[in-house]
């Protein structure tokens, strides 16, 4: 009777309404994508209005931003893939499939989280020069403390990340969506002391950062122990070669997605060094930082929209990978039509945004503090790297889509051609034609291209769907 009732303990997502069921899992998954995008816009704002820091230290987050997502695109390859694979399984009453998968997922994340924080620590000056550390010595000195003690959290961070889709596979988006805020709220009380009242800088931030993810950690440990559909037993834990094999290549698409955004990241940063000494205002020392903070700055703003499109979509992995499982591929179809209406919308609010109000929106980040070439610049650049954002926020829904439906290579194709071929190819060759401006087209002309290939992806998922395949 036991084993009945977990196998049925999830049945209402092929039942309720699918409206409803977008909701309930895409509200707490867009929440608690958005409080994890916080954690580092939470750490800029506050240090951008610290007299002692400003666009040094803002620069200085820019560079170590990079290196957090690929902390965050590991975490999420795991988890989300689990996610899918845990509702698959269930919806077809594979209940063995479903606990062993997510004991090997918990098993797989301390292991690689804990090779990457040896990695960061030992490798620290390279890294950091890879990503642009080279611009100023003050700002290399100031990602380097900020590195250092991001870099002890990673485990926590990366923990917290990885059961949060988890939790939500297990039916509890909400407790998912708590865990994650509770640890973003530590981290916005606790930064404004460390970095105002002890005055720690950027080890002050980062310190608030890490103790908010442990918070959070702890929080998905507990829960692993009380889960409602799938109960972890002793055998559950293990490195299942079989089972990776099958939830992984479900997750590549997350990975991906933010693995990709690192190259992308990594080639805007090192053409904002290189064309920004070419250009008569930010040649100068004084100035030098600007680019790089309004650019770090704009991409924070792009990662919370993104966030909103990426929690749409993997809020309902659960539901579509149970209603796959069950056949119910009606469902999928009706689902995905309010997710495209849904992504596209989020991203039109947010292009109004971006072009009427840039001015207000690079106060936050303590322009009142900086030279006006600062604000001048940071409005153009809201202007034109976000100009085709509706598209990108349908790009993004798209390839997280075509995920949930088991479609991991269509969609890991799709996301490595954004980020990769046209986010770092664009990055490297429109600055030849356009110098520092070059870098701020190469989104939007990405944006459209895909979206381009997307098209034809969205019109083979209908047929499909249709057809019951």
């Amino acid at each position: 009777m036991e084993q009945i009732n977990e196998s049925k303990s999830n049945f209402f997502l092929e039942t309720e309404k699918v409206s409803t069921l977008m909701q309930k899992y895409a509200i707490p998954c867009i929440i608690s994508l958005l409080v994890a995008a916080l954690y580092n816009i939470v750490d800029q704002i506050f240090i951008a209005n610290a007299d002692y820091l400003g666009s040094y230290g803002n620069a200085a987050n820019n560079i170590v931003f990079p290196l957090t997502v690929v902390a965050l695109s590991l975490a999420v390859m795991i988890g989300d893939g689990c996610c899918a694979f845990v509702s698959i399984s269930l919806g077809a009453d594979r209940r063995e499939d479903a606990h062993k998968s997510i004991g090997c997922a918990i098993v797989l994340c301390v292991a690689v989280s804990a090779i990457l924080t040896v990695l960061y620590l030992v490798f620290q000056e390279q890294i950091l020069k890879m990503f642009g550390g080279r611009v100023n010595e003050e700002t290399f000195a100031h990602a380097k403390e900020y590195f250092t003690w991001i870099s002890y959290g990673i485990p926590f961070y990366m923990f917290g990340q990885a059961m949060n889709p988890v939790i939500r596979s297990d039916g509890s988006p909400k407790f998912a969506m708590v865990s994650t805020v509770l640890g973003a709220v530590f981290n916005i009380i606790f930064d404004p002391v460390m970095i105002y009242v002890f005055r720690w800088g950027m080890m002050g931030a980062a310190i608030a950062t890490v103790a908010g993810q442990i918070l959070t950690a702890l929080l998905a440990a507990w829960y692993l122990c009380h889960m409602k559909a799938v109960k972890l037993k002793r055998s559950s834990f293990g490195i299942f070669g079989d089972l990776m094999r099958k939830f992984l290549p479900l997750g590549i698409t997350s990975f991906l997605s933010q693995i990709s955004l690192v190259a992308s990241m990594a080639a805007v940063n090192n053409m904002i060094v290189k064309y920004g000494a070419l250009d008569e205002i930010f040649v100068q020392a004084q100035y030098a930082q600007i680019p790089m903070a309004v650019v770090g700055i704009v991409m924070k703003f792009f990662q919370i929209v993104i966030s909103i499109s990426v929690g749409l979509a993997a809020g309902c992995i659960p539901i579509v990978g149970y209603n796959v499982g069950a056949k119910r591929m009606d469902r999928a179809l009706e689902l995905f039509k309010k997710l495209l209406t849904a992504e596209f919308l989020v991203g039109l609010i947010a292009l109004l945004i971006v072009e009427i109000l840039p001015g207000q929106l690079i106060m936050i980040f303590g322009a009142s503090n900086e030279s006006p070439y600062y604000t001048a610049f940071a409005v153009k650049a809201f202007r034109i790297y976000l100009c085709l954002m509706p598209l990108a926020t349908v790009n993004k829904g798209t390839f997280i889509y075509l995920q949930s439906l088991g479609k991991a290579f269509q969609s890991s194709v799709l996301s490595m051609v954004r980020e990769v071929i046209f986010g770092v190819g664009f990055a490297l060759l429109l600055p030849l034609f356009f110098n520092l401006d070059g870098v701020l087209y190469s989104m939007p002309v990405s944006d459209l291209l895909t979206f381009l290939i997307a098209a034809v992806l969205i019109r083979n998922i209908f047929k499909d769907l249709q057809n019951g395949s």
